[in-house]
């Protein structure tokens, strides 16, 4: 029999469970009926304004005349709805003018906040800016259009930073670091070659990967003189663009009008555009807009009430809630409709939950199928999220048509990213085949690779090749040639070109999407220092000279780029297929992977292709399948015209290198 305590016990959890069953239903439903993006709604006549403030006691609108500075010219109080929103209309035309929320919560006025979806922001992003936003729309917007894409693995895709790509003085860019400077044709070094756009279409890309684009905190936009730099992982305003790459920061117009001049002109250039988006933390907790709209709601905490750390920047968003969820779902499309942006780069992604994951893939495909979606499959520390419910790695067959990096292949190749004296597969490091072949095969299961010698993954998580992102760099850690060296100190320049070269090699002809930092097929260095987000120009921008300088690195570049689109075979998108036409040769030698691409793979129209990578210091011969062969990549140079025919059944593979030839 229960006692009198116990009763009252079951009573007193009968009673909260229910309380968070009501309150989860009303969210529930709050998150399907109304929307974040709702927050202003204006038009000459009247301008609406709704913030969802569950638990605020009251909430007040404060007009200014001004971005910044100024005092409130008019405060407007705000009337509760039944679903945690409150709303308020004024009746007059607000055009011009600045507004931010303010909620009062537990006995006091919290600070000021522009609220979570504003889509307009004077100066620093403090106030929302009220605007007609068919005003920031560039001549012809109407008309345009995503280059075609009929398959993800179809992509190269080109990681770049703002101020890097143009911020060198011969660069020939004259908007130096700002949105416009990828609306420049026809710039170039000293030498005449091209620079900017031209550039990246020359090259032969097909998708811009920018690094955080939307306003960010760490930089004063009152202050530019000072050349502050930063990568812009610190989220302050998710739906509007970052001001201090605008021409006038001031002018809310003036960044979203630059940053939609900028999309229109990739995409007549051909190539497609995705955003670097940082859902997973905020640069402030307790002042952040989250915070000072819905206190406690939109992150994890820790059983002692403190924030939870997995993003490894002092706190951690919480994905799982419906309108946590719900913001990054209307965040995405709002970016996908209004800025007509093409895919995003989720940072952090397994700090977010599948499920969540899940719903913006699925909402993606209502929009466009073409639309492409990828993050890392990592979290930067512990969560109090369960980890089989995170979007990690290990989860990756659960995120049906969704990328994930491959640190496998990564390290693999070059050496691990935390030893920056371990050497890879490219210097000549053993032990590291198996790795490699997973990479190879897009992260997908083959039978011929033995998963327990992997060196992370000992399973498959990816469903089909374009659910996997292959790199060998990133904005993150050594750029690839500085990884070279400090692995191979007593390499000479020549000796950690061939080791470039070799290594995007293995990147272009694996199944999968490949992905490279910008400034790597002009030798990019950063002075070997790889945690660059707050360097100066001097370390991150890239040398245009090199152009000319490293002529013969960057033509490997374009023509092996040239060369993967050109052949299907590498492109293949079904794991099925490339069961089916990839075999893995048994070489016999350490630090060597060959494989063959046979029966038209992916309707190639060369019958077998062979592919021979060498991570030796020496050269090796190789027993390859009987026939007439010709090499079109050999000994670190390409041409698809063909450079050597073989015959017979061996191969002799040049140190440091890659044969890939045809019959």
């Amino acid at each position: 029999m229960k006692t009198c305590a116990q009763k009252y016990l079951f009573v007193y959890l009968f009673v909260i469970a229910t309380f968070f069953v009501a309150i989860q239903s009303v969210t529930a439903k709050t998150s399907q009926d109304l929307t974040f993006s709702s927050e202003l709604t204006y038009t000459p006549t009247s301008s609406i304004f709704t913030l969802w403030a569950p638990t605020a006691e009251d909430v007040r609108l404060n007009l200014y005349l001004q971005g910044a500075g100024g005092t409130v010219f008019r405060t407007v109080p705000l009337l509760k709805k039944s679903d945690g929103f409150w709303k308020t209309e004024i009746d007059s035309d607000l055009l011009g003018k600045f507004y931010t929320f303010q909620i009062f919560y537990k006995g006091a006025w919290l600070k000021d906040t522009p609220g979570n979806f504003a889509k307009a922001v004077g100066v620093n992003g403090n106030r929302a800016a009220i605007l007609d936003l068919n005003s920031s729309n560039p001549k012809d917007w109407e008309m345009d259009t995503r280059p075609p894409l009929a398959h993800f693995t179809d992509m190269v895709i080109y990681e770049m930073h703002h101020r890097d790509f143009s911020v060198a003085p011969n660069s020939g860019i004259y908007n130096k670091g700002k949105f416009l400077a990828l609306t420049e044709h026809n710039t170039t070094n000293s030498n005449g070659q091209l620079t900017g756009i031209d550039h990246l279409k020359e090259l032969g890309i097909t998708h811009v990967h920018l690094l955080p684009s939307y306003d960010f905190g760490s930089i004063d936009e009152t202050r530019l003189e000072d050349n502050k730099y930063n990568w812009g992982y610190d989220p302050k305003n998710y739906n509007v663009p970052e001001g201090s790459y605008s021409t006038n920061p001031y002018n809310p117009v003036s960044r979203i009008l630059e940053f939609k001049k900028m999309v229109q002109a990739l995409h007549q250039s051909g190539i497609r555009v995705i955003l670097d988006v940082v859902y997973n933390h905020t640069m402030s907790m307790d002042d952040s807009n989250f915070s000072l709209t819905a206190p406690g709601y939109f992150y994890r905490f820790n059983p002692d009430g403190s924030y939870s750390n997995a993003s490894g920047c002092m706190n951690e968003t919480a994905s799982e809630k419906d309108m946590m969820r719900r913001y990054m779902i209307e965040s995405v499309l709002y970016w996908v409709k209004e800025y007509h942006i093409d895919g995003f780069r989720f940072d952090l992604m397994g700090i977010h939950d599948i499920e969540t994951m899940n719903q913006i893939r699925k909402e993606l495909d209502k929009v466009d199928p073409s639309l492409f979606m990828y993050g890392e499959g990592w979290t930067a520390g512990s969560s109090p999220l369960s980890e089989d419910l995170r979007a990690v790695k290990k989860n990756g067959l659960q995120m049906p048509r969704i990328a994930l990096f491959s640190d496998d292949l990564r390290d693999a190749v070059k050496g691990s990213w935390s030893d920056h004296k371990a050497a890879g597969f490219v210097g000549g490091q053993s032990g590291l085949e198996e790795s490699l072949k997973f990479g190879i095969a897009g992260a997908t299961f083959h039978p011929q690779i033995n998963y327990s010698k992997v060196n992370y993954s000992k399973a498959p998580y990816a469903n089909n090749p374009d659910e996997v992102i292959n790199y060998v760099s990133c904005h993150d850690d050594m750029c690839l040639n500085d990884k070279l060296k400090a692995a191979s100190p007593n390499a000479t320049e020549q000796d950690v070109q061939r080791q470039n070269k070799l290594a995007q090699t293995i990147v272009f002809t694996s199944q999968g999407v490949p992905f490279m930092l910008s400034g790597e097929e002009l030798f990019r260095t950063k002075k070997g220092i790889s945690n660059t987000y707050q360097s100066p120009d001097s370390i991150n921008q890239l040398d245009w000279e090199n152009k000319s300088v490293q002529a013969d690195l960057y033509t490997y570049y374009s023509e092996l780029i040239r060369l993967r689109k050109d052949h299907p075979a590498f492109r293949m998108d079904k794991a099925a297929e490339m069961q089916q036409h990839l075999k893995f040769l048994d070489t016999n030698d350490t630090c060597v992977v060959a494989f063959v691409l046979n029966g038209h793979a992916n309707g190639d129209v060369w019958e077998d292709i062979l592919v021979i990578h060498n991570g030796n210091n020496k050269k090796v011969e190789v027993t390859i399948p009987d026939g007439i062969w010709t090499s079109v990549v050999a000994d670190g140079k390409i041409d698809t015209k063909g450079l050597v025919k073989y015959k017979g059944k061996k191969m002799v593979v040049a140190p440091v290198s890659s044969i890939v030839a045809f019959k």
